[in-house]
Parts: structure tokens; sequence; C-alpha cells
């Protein structure tokens, strides 16, 4: 809303004029005979005084808001409806009041545009008298606080309009109150009336962008399921496709405005994983999620909107090229994304829409360029970069054709930046959109005009992410060019093949000429360190993979959205999404590890070490060799006197494996082993685990000592044996005599032989335990990862 107006513009019709002449000399006349006669009266003084210092404080009294203006540009039979409402914010009432449309001078030029939009004075509202008569209307008072709605009809041939052109407009309230019983002017609107009832003879040719574009929702994570179930990290994505969301308003506008479809394929790939099954985040733990069908009926919109449309494919994820090229150079690898990016963005729209994208266009954030950005835009196979007329500025009285060659084979394409920029603001409010929206045709006029027998072609790049309100105003604006009385819609493609202006500037910006505002919404080059980490990470594991796809690709996309231009002025939020992928890419990776082991023993010059490799993937591993080094080759060796020993590694998923290395010993006394996996190309796989052998080594003496032991057993049990075979004849006989001498024999035979057994068995050694424990069998199920028991020992 704004208060007073300030009609003042340049360049009146000749009409205009001589009325205003002959005004001036008819209300000029009483003033000569009044200086004539003499000097005025003090009560004239302070009346004029009074009035004029009553017209510039009253002008803040009431707030006039404009809310819709049908048609927004008329032709020359139409009739012209003004509503709005009208706020008294003064203190006393407002009496007499009555709204009127006021019609100021014709604007020549953008540049005078500009200036009446931003003047607030109201210094010039005379030079604008108000149509009057039946098309005003009559308030008879409007109490403090208290706000009347209003419409005003009128036919444009009582406007007065004469050239063609911009015209000022404005919507007035005068009035009196008790403190100023007078009429004043209280309160005024202003806006721009373009006029161009005739078609012009050469029609600007006008290109406008419609991006599709939205915000990271998915995460890298997919569930182990065949399909691999997305994981979302909420529905905000729900919203927005839902009926009356902004990307639901997108869709249904474009699809009836002559525009070009710039989507983020990123954007169609998460709402087609929406259409099946998905998870959603919820704490610590994933819900299904149930918008399928939304996703399922925005999908058929966008398909059947974008058919025989030129459509121009982002690549994957609108990654932030001005970021890649003022930070992410320098960290190697990060430009490499670039060109897989735009291969899947081709396929992704494609398969999705049905459609072939134009692949060749680059879009760096708000059309600004440099010298190292456009490099870095052509790196991945892209011509023409979208500019901004604002980057690339023209010193010309006119606005040339956006295409224009910067060398190189490429072409910059320079979107009109007060076009581009016009809907940015708040269109909730009615008002802001209708004044948004008259502003943007009146410039449009305007640019014709400058150059009428020159034909130019004209590109708009909105903002990528316009709220539903935004979008609308949008609409609206299209919607009434549809008369085609000065424009003429044209698609992208079409205007990056126009002939250029010789005239126009060719040359691209210094990287210091970028715009700091801009310049400290980029990521930082750490976002740029995770991102290679990441990667690298990615590449290690996935060689070891036997269905890489599952991994790659969910992975390869998260780590293209890392780079998106939607992270811009959120660094908190993208370092999060980040950390959550290379969190779980290493969770991943753990899933391949080795068990652990404790201390073992080696008894003997040889033996078998046991090292078990578990995958609780649910995928396959091979690709993987497992290296088990002795830090004491001298004491202990492996495979034929070497300190290192190789076993290649393939497991099922789900499984584990264990692995054999024959050891030698030489030597008693404790060695640490190493085991480690690699991958082929000898880049290490994992955490190493160490573990520690003890090497008991038994001598032939001890093996004789042994030997005689086990002997000494033998001849003591046959000994007893042979004793209590006599003892038991003896017995026979005494029982046979009956005598007290045969059972006196017969006891001490009995304390003889107990005490000759106690003997033996006391004088005997225990034959040591010969258990050794098995080994695993090569392919296992799943098993704990826990450590091993401690006196594990190896296998003979």
């Amino acid at each position: 809303m704004a208060d007073a107006a300030d009609f003042q513009g340049m360049g009146p019709s000749p009409a205009r004029r001589w009325l205003r002449r002959t005004a001036s000399l008819i209300l000029g006349a009483p003033l000569v005979a009044g200086l004539l006669s003499g000097p005025a009266t003090p009560a004239a003084h302070a009346h004029e005084a009074a009035s004029s210092s009553q017209t510039a404080s009253g002008s803040h009294t009431v707030d006039v808001s404009l809310d819709t203006l049908t048609p927004a540009a008329p032709g020359q039979h139409d009739t012209l409806t003004v509503s709005g409402s009208v706020t008294n914010k003064g203190k006393q009432t407002v009496t007499d009041a009555q709204i009127d449309l006021r019609v100021g001078p014709r604007l020549s030029g953008r540049t005078a545009i500009d200036r009446a939009a931003e003047r607030t004075g109201d210094t010039a509202v005379a030079d604008a008298p108000p149509v009057g008569g039946k098309y005003s209307v009559k308030l008879p008072q409007l109490l403090s606080g208290i706000s009347r709605d209003f419409t005003l009809s009128i036919p444009v041939d009582e406007l007065g309009l004469d050239d063609d052109g911009v015209y000022q407009l404005g919507v007035s309230l005068s009035g009196q109150t008790p403190a100023e019983p007078f009429d004043q002017l209280l309160g005024v609107e202003r806006t721009f009336l373009p006029w161009q009832p005739e078609a012009t003879e050469k029609k600007t040719q006008f290109s406008y962008l419609w991006p599709l574009i939205s915000s990271t929702h998915l995460t890298s994570e997919t569930g182990s399921d065949e399909q691999q179930t997305p994981v979302f990290e909420d529905e905000a994505l729900a919203t927005e496709l839902a009926p009356g969301g902004r990307l639901d308003q997108l869709v249904s506008l474009g699809k009836e405005l002559p525009v070009t479809w710039v989507i983020d394929p990123d954007l169609l790939a998460t709402v087609d994983a929406m259409t099946r099954s998905y998870q959603v985040k919820n704490g610590n733990t994933t819900v299904p999620g149930k918008n399928q069908a939304l996703a399922k009926r925005w999908l058929s919109a966008v398909e059947a909107a974008v058919q025989g449309r030129k459509v121009v494919a982002l690549p994957f994820s609108d990654p932030d090229l001005a970021s890649l090229a003022h930070r992410g150079k320098n960290v190697s690898g990060s430009l490499s994304h670039l060109q897989p990016a735009t291969e899947v963005a081709e396929t992704t729209v494609e398969t999705i829409l049905h459609v072939k994208p134009s692949i060749d266009f680059a879009w760096p954030v708000n059309g600004a360029i440099d010298s190292s950005i456009v490099d870095v835009a052509t790196s991945a196979g892209a011509h023409k970069v979208i500019a901004r007329s604002d980057s690339l500025r023209d010193d010309l009285s006119y606005t040339p054709s956006a295409a224009r060659p910067i060398g190189g084979g490429t072409t910059a394409v320079v979107a009109d930046s007060r076009l581009s920029t016009a809907f940015e603001g708040d269109m909730i409010s009615t008002e802001n959109s209708t004044l948004s929206v008259q502003k943007f045709l009146a410039q449009t006029l305007a640019l014709t005009l400058q150059d009428p027998d020159n034909q130019r072609s004209i590109v708009v790049a909105p903002q990528r992410m316009p709220t539903a309100s935004q979008a609308q105003s949008m609409a609206r604006a299209l919607q009434a060019l549809d008369g085609q009385r000065w424009t003429h819609p044209l698609d992208l493609v079409a205007a990056a093949g126009a002939k250029p202006d010789a005239n126009a500037t060719t040359k691209v910006p210094g990287t210091s000429r970028y715009p700091g505002h801009l310049r400290k919404q980029e990521l930082r080059i750490q976002a740029f360190r995770d991102i290679r980490n990441t990667q690298n990470t990615l590449d290690n594991f996935k060689v070891i993979l036997t269905a890489q796809d599952r991994v790659e690709t969910p992975f390869g996309r998260a780590i293209d959205r890392e780079m998106s231009t939607s992270w811009r002025g959120k660094p908190v939020e993208a370092k999060g999404y980040r950390d959550q992928v290379r969190a779980y890419l290493r969770s991943l990776t753990e899933e391949v590890q080795l068990i652990e082991k404790s201390a073992i023993t080696l008894s003997g010059r040889s033996a078998t070490i046991p090292v078990t490799v578990q995958n609780r993937l649910v995928q396959g591993i091979d690709h993987l060799v497992l290296r088990l080094t002795s830090d004491n080759p001298t004491r202990l060796n492996l495979d034929h006197d070497k300190g290192t020993a190789e076993q290649p590694i393939k497991v099922e998923g789900g499984h584990s494996q264990s692995v054999k290395f024959a050891a030698s010993a030489n030597a008693n006394g404790p060695v640490k082993m190493t085991a480690q996996l690699f991958t082929e190309d000898g880049k290490p796989y994992g955490d190493a685990m160490e573990f520690t052998v003890k090497v008991s080594e038994i001598t032939p003496t001890v093996m004789l000592v042994i030997a005689g032991g086990v002997l000494l057993l033998v001849l003591a049990g046959i000994r007893m044996y042979s004793q209590r075979k006599r003892a038991a004849a003896r017995e026979a006989t005494a029982a046979d005599a009956d005598g007290p001498e045969g059972m006196e024999d017969s006891d001490d035979a009995d304390d003889e032989d107990g005490s000759e057994g106690s003997e033996d068995a006391e004088g005997g050694i225990e034959s040591p335990d010969p258990g050794q424990a098995s080994d695993p069998t090569p392919d296992t199920g799943p098993e704990s990862g826990d450590p091993s028991g401690t006196g594990e020992k190896v296998d003979r």
C-alpha cells in the first residue's frame, strides 16, 4: 500500500499539454488581477498556507488499497474496473468522502517507470484531476479505524488516454475532517496502466522460464528389500504436491501458459519414488509413507503439461555452479560430478515424462556470472548460460536481445533483470500482486516502445522456487499478454538461437565482480572436502560388491544433492545432510568386518591360524584380499617362511567365511599378528585387526619324558591287574578252608593291595587334554562379531 501519490512523469501527449496551457491561462488570470490589486489580507495568506500543509499532512490520513484492476491491459472498448478498500487511520471522522480514479501523465521509458514507482510524495497530484462525475464513489463518512470496500467501473474512452504507452493511474480519496472542514486529498494509491489498443507492427519475442525445482527431501538410506524402499526426511514434499500447494499450482497454472519448463530431474525422481512404497523418518525409526496417490496425480499432470512444449533439464539436483567455480574447483574431484549429473538428468526426464529435454543450458544462481562460472558451467557440456542483465550489463538506450556470443562457442542468454525480479516479494497480499502485475506489464510495453522498429527477443528467468502466490501473480501477468498486442511468445531454445544484437555487451565480468551477498551464501570449501571424502569411501566400497548399483545409485545421487543450489544460505542444514550421508555410508562399510580374536596358543612347529570375515550385507562381497602379517617372522612365519600371507575373500550376503593361514614356529614366545582386508587394487578396507599368538614349541626331550610317563602308567596298570588276580585267588582258597588264618590273610592281602593301588595312583602323570579348538566351516551363517574366548588354540 502507498500513501499520497506522485504523478510526476515525462512526456505528456501534445493534446494534454495544450489543455494544461489553456487551464493555466484561465486559472492564472485571477492571480494576475490579485497581484495588480494589491497584497492579499493576512487571513487569505493563512488559509492558503493551511491548505497547503493540510494537503501534505492529510495525505497520510486514509490508506487506499488497490486489490484488483481488470483488464490489466485494457483495449479500446473495454471498461476498466478497479476494486479495493479505504481505511481511516486518523483519529477524526472523514466526511463527504469521495473515491476517484486519476490518470497521470504518460511515462517515457523504463527508467521513468522505475522512478515513478519509487516516489512517495504527492506534489504533482494536481496534475492528475479526478475523472469524477458518475464514476466516483461517495462515502458520507468514514469513521476512525474503519475500512470500506469500493469498486470503480469506468469506460476506457472516458480516461482521456492519448498516445500509446504507459500511464500512471491513481485511486484517491478526498474529504473533510472536523479540524479541516474543506475538501482535501487524504489518501491515494498509484499503479500503472499499459495502453496499447492496437497491435504493434513488430512485437517483442517473449520467453518466460517456468521452473519446477524443490529442495532436497530424500535421504541416502534405502531398505534392504529387493526394491530398496527409499527413506524420506519428512512429508514436506507432499504438502507442495497437494491441491493448492506450491508445486501443484506451478503445474496447474503453467499448463495453460506459453512458457519453457525448466526442471530439476531430482524433483521428478523424488516424486517418482513416492509413487511406490516409501518410508518416512520418525525419530530413530521410520514409518510407511502414505502419499502415493498425490505423487502419481502430480506426475501425471506434469507429463500432460509438458507435451508439445520445450523442456530444459538442469543437471541432476541443480548444482550450485558458482560455489563450484569459486570454491569447489580447489578440491580435487569436485568438478567431475557435473558430467554424470547432466547425463542422468536427460535419462530421468525421458524416463518419467516421456519427452526429450534440452540439456544444453546452465543456470547460475540469479543469473550472476563471471569468467570462472562460465568455465565450470560449460565443463559439463552446456553451451548456453542463462545470465541476467544486472550481471552482464549493457550501456544502451534500449534493451537488446537476450542471446549474445561470449567466446569459446558459448552463448549467454541474458534475462531481463527488472522482469525477472518482478514477483519476488510477498504476493499473498492481493494489492502487492496487483501492483506487481501492472508494473510488469508496463515494463514490457515500455521495452517494446523503446525501439518499435527493431524486433527483439527478451527472456525472463524468475526465482527458482516461486511460492504459490508468486506463481499465481506470474500467471496473471502472462495471461494479460495473451492478446499479443506488443509481445509474442517464444521458447527458450529459439530465443538462444536468435540473431544477437551487435551492440550488446559480450564481455563476461571478472571473478571479483561477483555480487558479495551471493558469495556469502555459497557452499564453503569444507563442504567440497566432505563430498570428496564421501566419494572416496563410496569408491572403495562399491568395488567389493557383487551388486554395485544398489549402493552406487542412491549414494551417487545423494552426493549430487550435497552440491544443490537449494542449500544456499543454509549452512547448518547442508552440513547436517552431508554428515548424515557420510555416517550411513560408513555404517554400511562396517557391515563387512573381521571378527576380533583374543590371544591364541600355538603348540608345535606348525599349525593353521584361522581368521573369520563376516558379511552382514544383504548382497555378496568379492574382490577382497585378506592379508595376515607376522610382527616377528623369525619366531613365527607364514606361507613357507614369509612374514605375510594373503587369501582371496568371497562371502555371500549374511554369511561369514573362516580363512586358514599355515604358520611355522621357530622359537617360543608371543608374536603380534595383524589381519587387514584390502581391495584388489591394494587399498586398505576397514580397520586392521590385531591379536597375539603365544608360541610354545614342544622339544624332543619333552616328548621322551611324556612317552616315559605313559609307559610307566601302562606298567602300573599291568601290575595292579596281576595283584588283584592273585588276591582273588587267595580269597577263594581261604573261603574253602574257612579258618581264622584265612580271614587274616585275606585282610592282610586287602591291605596290601589297597596300599599298592594308592601308591601307584600317586606316582602316575595326568594325561594332557588332547582337545584342540576346531575351525569354523569355510562359509557359515551369520555369527557374532564378539572376540573369541581366551585360551583359543590353533589347528595343527
